[in-house]
C-alpha cells in the first residue's frame, strides 16, 4: 500500500472565525436547568394525582369553613323560629334537608315550608349547614394552632437532644418516654378538673401529647446530619451550637418535619372530634365536628340526616390531609423511577 503522508499546516485564527453562542442556540434542558430544590418538590407533588386531589379537598373544605356560615341567613347558635296562626312561637326543630321547589318540604310545619335548609335543622331548631361549617372552622383552628405550636416545641426539643447527645440526650429522652407513657385520656381527665370544658382544654391536651412524635422525627434527622461535612466545617470556623442547629441543620431537616406535620393535622382533628364526642371538648352553644357527631349520634335511629354532614366532612378532611401527606413524602424524597 502506498503510504499516506499527513502534512500539517499552522493555522492562524482571524477575526470573525469564532462567535459566542447565544442562550437560544445552546441545547439546554429547560425543564431542569437551574431548578431549585423546592421547585422540584412542587413539580413532583403536582404530578401526583392523589396528592392534588387531597389538596383540592382540603382547600374546598377550608373555604367552606370560612365562607359557608357567611352565606347563610342563620347564626350557628340561632334557633330558627316563626309565629303560627294562633300567635304562638314555633321552632324549626328536626326539619330534614329541603330547598323549596326542588326537594323536601313535605310534612313540614307550614311556617317553614318556604325556608331553605340545605342540611336540615337539629332537634332544637338550629341550621345544620351553618353549624357544620362553623364546627369545621373550629376544628381546623384547633388543629392548626396546636400543630404549629407542637412543631416548634417538638422540633426544637428533638434537635437540641440529638445535637448535644450524651447525658443531655439521655435525660431528655427519658422525659419523652415518661410523657409518652401517660395515656391521653388520663391527661384530659386531669385537665378537666382544673380547666373549664371548651376549646382551651382541647388545645392544651393536644399540646401536651402531639409534640412527642415531632421531637422523635427531629432527633432522628439531627443524628443523621450532625456529623456531615458542612457541620464539621462550621464547628471548625467557630460557629455557636444554636446557630448550627437552627441556622444550618434545621433547613436540611425541614422536609420530614413538614411531612410529619401534614400527618399530625388529621390526628389532631380526629382527637378533637373524639374529645368533643365523649363530652370533654367543645360545649354548647359552640360546636365542632365532634360535638355535632355526638349530637347526631343521639338521634341516629330517628333523624339519621343530622349525623351525615359532620361525619362526611370529618372523613373528607382525614382523607385529604393523608393524601397531601403521602404526596409530600414522595415529593420530598422521590424515587429514581419517579425522576
Amino acid at each position: 500500500m502506498d503510504e499516506v503522508k499527513l502534512t500539517t499546516t499552522s493555522y492562524v485564527p482571524e477575526p470573525g472565525d469564532f462567535s459566542f453562542l447565544s442562550q437560544q442556540d445552546m441545547n439546554v434542558d429547560r425543564n431542569f436547568a437551574s431548578m431549585g430544590y423546592w421547585k422540584g418538590v412542587l413539580i413532583h407533588f403536582f404530578r401526583n394525582k392523589r396528592a392534588v386531589t387531597g389538596l383540592v379537598i382540603v382547600l374546598v373544605i377550608t373555604l367552606l369553613a370560612i365562607f359557608g356560615p357567611l352565606v347563610s341567613s342563620y347564626g350557628y347558635k340561632e334557633i330558627v323560629s316563626a309565629v303560627n296562626d294562633a300567635g304562638k312561637k314555633v321552632t324549626a326543630g328536626s326539619i330534614p334537608p329541603q330547598i323549596p321547589g326542588l326537594f323536601g318540604g313535605r310534612n313540614v310545619k307550614p311556617q317553614f315550608a318556604d325556608r331553605t335548609f340545605l342540611f336540615g335543622t337539629d332537634t332544637v331548631g338550629r341550621d345544620l349547614w351553618t353549624r357544620t361549617w362553623y364546627g369545621a372552622r373550629v376544628s381546623l383552628i384547633i388543629a392548626f394552632v396546636t400543630i404549629i405550636i407542637d412543631m416548634i416545641i417538638g422540633m426544637s426539643y428533638g434537635l437540641i437532644s440529638g445535637y448535644f447527645g450524651g447525658m443531655t440526650d439521655n435525660i431528655m429522652q427519658r422525659i419523652v418516654e415518661i410523657a409518652n407513657s401517660v395515656p391521653r385520656l388520663v391527661i384530659v381527665s386531669v385537665l378537666a378538673i382544673f380547666m373549664p370544658k371548651g376549646m382551651g382544654l382541647v388545645i392544651v391536651a393536644l399540646l401536651l401529647t402531639e409534640w412527642i412524635g415531632m421531637s422523635k422525627i427531629a432527633r432522628a434527622e439531627m443524628l443523621k446530619n450532625k456529623e456531615k461535612e458542612y457541620v464539621l466545617a462550621s464547628r471548625t470556623l467557630g460557629a455557636r451550637s444554636f446557630s448550627i442547629i437552627f441556622g444550618q441543620i434545621l433547613p436540611n431537616t425541614i422536609g420530614p418535619i413538614i411531612t410529619q406535620v401534614m400527618f399530625s393535622i388529621p390526628t389532631a382533628i380526629f382527637t378533637e372530634a373524639f374529645l368533643s364526642f365523649v363530652g370533654v371538648g367543645i360545649v354548647l352553644p359552640q360546636c365542632s365536628i365532634g360535638s355535632l357527631i355526638e349530637d347526631g349520634f343521639n338521634n341516629i335511629t330517628t333523624l339519621p340526616y343530622q349525623i351525615l354532614p359532620p361525619i362526611i366532612v370529618l372523613a373528607l378532611l382525614m382523607l385529604g390531609f393523608n393524601f397531601v401527606g403521602d404526596g409530600l413524602r414522595e415529593a420530598l424524597a422521590p424515587k429514581l423511577e419517579d425522576m
